[in-house]
């Protein structure tokens, strides 16, 4: 019974912290960022098909299909437009 209890505890911390790591490394004010359509032509050059850019944890957070085919939740720097850890491929989101 305890081990019922202990799984979705364990899972839903873990899935709670995700959301703060991508934030943790996109610290910038907002003053410095670049507009969100800046990093929509950089995907888009590098061949990504954009489904859909937010801001996410004071990063930008981009729904897309990568050059390579596949579906794409990544989070990105909205200074540097640079990619950040927190980024997961195959995404059903």
């Amino acid at each position: 019974m305890k081990t019922m209890i202990l799984v979705p505890a364990v899972l839903l911390g873990a899935l709670a912290s995700f959301p703060a790591f991508a934030g943790n490394k996109c610290d910038v004010p907002v003053g410095e960022w670049q507009p969100r359509e800046a990093l929509e032509a950089k995907l888009k050059s590098d061949g990504w098909k954009i489904r859909s850019i937010k801001t996410e944890n004071g990063c930008y957070e981009a729904y897309a299909i990568d050059a390579g085919g596949k579906k794409v939740e990544a989070y990105f720097n909205p200074k540097t437009l640079e990619r950040v850890p927190g980024s997961s491929e195959d995404s059903e989101g």
